[in-house]
């Protein structure tokens, strides 16, 4: 076999959808797994869709997963360039070539012209499809369609009669009847080529061997094989892989949550989980049981007959569970720099004022990451650990009105703030044993006093174990925010607050 290429042609249309990033992310598998070479391409030649900058943030999500190309936009190589853009004269060369062998002819029908065939068909119950009226156009015809101004397209001679069968390495032979298909364009009025004709002229100068792609591609691929036959080119082997679906397995939309890398990593999900949600969206390993793989594994595992021809199933929660998986895997360090990164545009300090804050920082982080999903989670509920103006300590009101509201409940929380203040040596121990002497003393259960400092010291009813926020916090912290909570039930019983 020749040595694999393989390439990702994603439109610069939006951001990097995760239907998109998991068919980059087979091709880039199956690339390393046979030792090939995994291609970036840009089809931007739909100028009405393209959105200024997409290439780029496009890239940005592709180094975030840590998916690196060995040739394409930046990189560069020996079969640019890689945006369609610049590859015009190409698209023009072969047209005109196969217009020249009779293989396409110029197609003179304006939108209007066509758009009234499709009227007509619609309203005979029809399925619409082109006529082929400018298929044997006289010398004559041509000339007075010229001089009126019109600007050809470029259309394929499809066969009448027939089938295509097209070979696929994931849904086995699937043919087509050719009847069915109508004479295409392949090169636009505008001049800029569609996106059948393109690809083919870009895989088989780029030299790939296989193409990987989405299964609502499968249909398009009888015009292509058309192509290439026309053309003389080698023939690329096809695999397309399956559809992602919501859980309901109707088609995703925006209702079902985030959809795209960018989305994803600004909240705060770690690439390798997302990566290794991916690669299991249609794919099943050899050991079929295993769920965690590094990247690694991945390339060592992956190959197309592991591939399923049916949906995939997508499910945010899975993902998100995955996530905390993964990041719970993280050693404090890492979890840290993960950390520093988001508390930062979170408000929470500059990195600077953070990475001075040290042992007492990860600390912070390290309580909280068995109970974090999420990156921006993990700041978030980190927030109450750093010291508030006063005033500042929000309480969840329907805690507080649980909680807060029992008689003698701040002269029960300024006792704890002195008995906080009365411990001599800092101690998690020690603090523990202040605190259940106290709630001995005053003959109350556990939870009657732990549930309202906590309250008190973070405006929740939950998060890390009470005593390892006290300590954390710190003696003087704890007490003002023991004696903060007590001033705010006293003035809300008097009806200032």
């Amino acid at each position: 076999m020749a040595d694999v290429r393989v390439r990702f042609a994603p439109s610069p249309t939006g951001y990097l959808h995760i239907g998109g990033a998991r068919t980059a992310l087979f091709n880039y598998l199956y690339a390393r797994h046979n030792n090939g070479k995994f291609i970036l391409r840009i089809e931007d030649t739909d100028t009405e869709r393209t959105i200024e900058d997409s290439a780029e943030k496009l890239m940005q999500a592709f180094k975030f997963l840590g998916l690196r190309w060995d040739e394409g936009p930046i990189v560069g190589g020996p079969r640019g360039p890689y945006y369609q853009s610049q590859r015009q004269g190409l698209y023009r060369k072969h047209a005109e070539q196969m217009v020249q062998t009779g293989h396409a002819y110029k197609c003179y029908c304006t939108p209007e012209e066509l758009a009234a065939d499709r009227e007509k068909a619609h309203k005979e119950h029809r399925t619409p499809r082109y006529s082929g009226r400018c298929r044997n156009l006289t010398p004559e015809q041509i000339r007075i369609f010229e001089v009126e101004g019109r600007r050809p397209a470029v259309r394929l001679k499809t066969p009448d009669t027939g089938a295509t069968t097209v070979h696929d390495l994931v849904h086995g032979d699937v043919t087509f009847q050719n009847d069915e298909i109508a004479d295409f364009v392949i090169m636009k009025s505008d001049g800029f080529p569609t996106y059948n004709y393109a690809c083919v002229i870009d895989d088989w100068q780029m030299g790939m061997t296989h193409v990987i792609r989405a299964d609502e591609h499968l249909s398009n691929t009888p015009k292509q094989i058309w192509i290439y036959e026309t053309l003389g080119f080698p023939m690329p082997c096809f695999a397309h892989v399956p559809m992602i679906l919501a859980p309901d397995r109707s088609k995703l939309s925006k209702r079902h949550g985030a959809q795209t890398v960018e989305e994803f990593r600004e909240k705060g999900y770690l690439p390798e989980a997302i990566l290794n949600y991916l690669v299991l969206l249609g794919w099943t390993p050899p050991d079929a049981t295993r769920e965690f793989m590094t990247l690694d594994e991945m390339v060592a595992d992956f190959d197309l007959p592991g591939v399923s021809s049916t949906p995939a199933v997508y499910d945010t929660k899975k993902l998100t569970w995955m996530n905390a998986q993964y990041m719970r895997r993280l050693t404090p360090e890492a979890l840290l720099d993960w950390y520093v990164k988001f508390a930062v545009p979170a408000g929470l300090g500059t990195e600077e004022e953070l990475r001075a804050r040290g042992d007492w920082l990860k600390r912070v982080v390290l309580s909280l990451q068995e109970r974090s999903q999420t990156v921006e989670e993990l700041v978030e509920s980190s927030r109450f650990y750093f010291r508030l103006p006063e005033g500042d300590v929000v309480y969840d009101e329907a805690a507080a009105e649980k909680l807060f509201d029992k008689p003698g409940m701040a002269s029960l929380l300024r006792k704890g703030a002195v008995a906080l203040a009365a411990v001599a040596e800092w101690t998690l121990e020690a603090e523990e044993k202040t605190y259940r002497d106290l709630i001995e003393q005053e003959g109350l259960k556990g939870g009657d006093l732990i549930h309202p400092t906590r309250l008190a010291l973070t405006g929740k009813t939950v998060g890390p174990g009470l005593f390892e926020i006290i300590d954390i916090l710190g003696k003087d912290e704890a007490v003002a925010r023991l004696n903060r909570a007590a001033s705010y039930i006293e003035q809300k019983r008097l009806g200032r607050v």
